[in-house]
């Protein structure tokens, strides 16, 4: 046993487990989706395999340090040309050093086949966003019952008697969601489900009432859903984009229509916030 052949086989190791950790992070559902749901996969949260893979990273990199050390002289030989002199930009090098520019420029400039990749990403995260819903806000599960009540409409003694009447154990309205889930072995998506009829019906937010703030998943629902979501007239809304020179149709998502016009998400809310103003 040498510790070579130990930094060889930690690489190794850690190269495998990299790969397995980066496949699962590409298929996760987004962060607000998976800790509203409480996803876990072989017993571990999104969270703790993003640490995972993070920690794994740092060990195959110490290992990767030590490999160039005791592999100096062979690097060292790939870089020599034909007379034995050392060059940095041998052909074998120019190759390696083309091919990760590359796909450092289609990464940045979205560029197909690696835009096509991040493109499968999303749409196998925006598929789980529709298998376990989105949570009502952002992070709603790190509110505390009491606030979650207020946010939502709901009563919160009626919320607490429900939450009573189906078994759950908590302290007080002070706990969060999330802790609340957690000890009464629930997600804080099941946990809503149970005090959702405590919902005051003259605190029912009306239909049509634009949000100030773009909600979860805002970005991956087509033109065509939020107009219905919100009762918005669709040839008005188009007509309003048309006038600011904004390329949409029904079927693309808040997204698409961004990227399409070289804008950001958050753009096309504002100004569809404010043609809903004008109305």
């Amino acid at each position: 046993m040498t510790i070579k052949k130990i930094t060889s086989l930690t690489m190794l190791i850690t190269f495998v487990l990299i790969i397995l950790t980066a496949i699962i992070l590409y298929i996760v559902p987004h962060g607000r989706v998976a800790y509203w749901s409480d996803w876990h996969l072989w017993g571990m949260t999104k969270s703790q395999w993003g640490e995972l893979h993070i920690n794994l990273g740092v060990l195959m990199l110490i290992a990767g340090l030590l490999h160039i050390y005791y592999n100096w002289k062979p690097i060292i030989a790939y870089m020599k040309n034909r007379v034995k002199e050392i060059k940095v930009f041998t052909p074998s090098f120019n190759v390696a050093f083309l091919l990760t520019l590359c796909v450092v420029a289609g990464t940045y400039f979205q560029i197909p086949p690696m835009s096509s990749i991040l493109s499968l990403s999303e749409s196998i995260k925006d598929k789980a966003t529709i298998k376990y819903g989105e949570p009502p806000y952002g992070h709603a599960e790190l509110s505390s019952l009491k606030l979650f009540s207020k946010k939502q409409g709901l009563d919160l003694d009626k919320s607490i008697g429900f939450l009573k009447n189906a078994g759950m154990k908590f302290t007080d309205s002070g706990e969060t969601i999330a802790v609340i889930a957690a000890n009464n072995k629930k997600s804080p998506q099941e946990l809503y489900e149970i005090i959702k009829p405590a919902l005051k019906k003259d605190k029912t937010v009306a239909k049509n009432n634009f949000p100030d703030s773009p909600p979860p998943g805002f970005g991956s629902k087509t033109l065509a859903a939020v107009c219905s979501e919100y009762n918005l007239v669709f040839p008005t809304i188009l007509r309003g984009f048309k006038e600011k020179n904004i390329q949409a149709e029904a079927d693309m998502t808040i997204k698409e229509i961004a990227k399409a016009n070289g804008m950001e998400p958050m753009n096309i809310f504002e100004i569809l916030h404010a043609l809903i103003a004008k109305q």
